[in-house]
Order: structure tokens, then C-alpha cells, then sequence
């Protein structure tokens, strides 16, 4: 079992990928933008934070760059999801720190095989 933040402004995807995580035995801690997010994560200890690269107030990739400033925070894996899945979005998300990415839409069951797969 992991502890995982999913940061998701859409209500109906946040429950979506909530339940499914938590089906599968993880904790979950649940941010609805990027601000919110980054004080959770600033406050908690996650084996993983998804991250959907689209929020209000500050964005995934905004987030991502602010956590790996964090020094105690810098080897925690991040996942981005993303409707943005051209190769360059990609590989600016990989080189300001993302683990891997995710584009949208997705089945609940692939997103938990990513899941696990990073977890391992």
C-alpha cells in the first residue's frame, strides 16, 4: 500500500482515479489545483504524487518545478497526466523532473498498471 497525492481539477476524473487507487489498497490524499497541492505536499510524505498538468492557480509543471526544488522532497516519484501528449510536452515534463506521463484519456486500469509499475 502507498501513499499517493492526486492533484486533478476535474471533479468527475479526481473520483474516477480515486476510487480506482484506493480499489487497489493505497492511501490517497486528493489536491483540486496546483496550490492546494503543493501545500499538501509540502506538509506529507508520498510514495507518489500525480500530477494533471492543466490546474488553476498554478499548473502540474508548476508544481513539478517547485517540488523538485524541495530538497527533501527531490527523489519522490511524479507522474503527469496530460491532454498535452505531444513528444516535446513530454520532454519538457521529463526534464524538469517528471518520472513519466500519462496522456489523456485513459483506461482506470492502465493508469494502475503505471501505477505499480512506478511503485515497484
Amino acid at each position: 500500500m502507498a501513499t499517493i497525492m492526486l492533484a486533478e481539477d476535474e471533479a468527475v476524473l479526481r473520483m474516477l482515479i480515486g476510487d480506482t487507487l484506493e480499489d487497489e489498497g493505497h492511501e490517497l490524499d486528493i489536491a483540486c489545483d496546483g496550490e492546494e497541492a503543493l501545500q499538501k505536499i509540502g506538509q506529507n510524505e508520498y510514495d507518489l504524487i500525480i500530477l494533471d498538468y492543466m490546474m488553476p492557480k498554478l499548473t502540474g509543471f508548476e508544481v513539478l518545478q517547485q517540488l523538485k526544488q524541495m530538497d527533501d522532497k527531490k527523489a519522490v516519484k511524479v507522474l503527469i497526466l496530460s491532454a498535452k501528449s505531444q513528444h516535446a510536452e513530454q520532454e519538457k515534463m521529463r526534464a524538469a523532473g517528471a518520472d513519466d506521463f500519462m496522456p489523456k484519456p485513459f483506461s482506470p486500469m492502465d493508469l494502475v498498471r503505471k501505477v505499480e509499475e512506478m511503485l515497484a
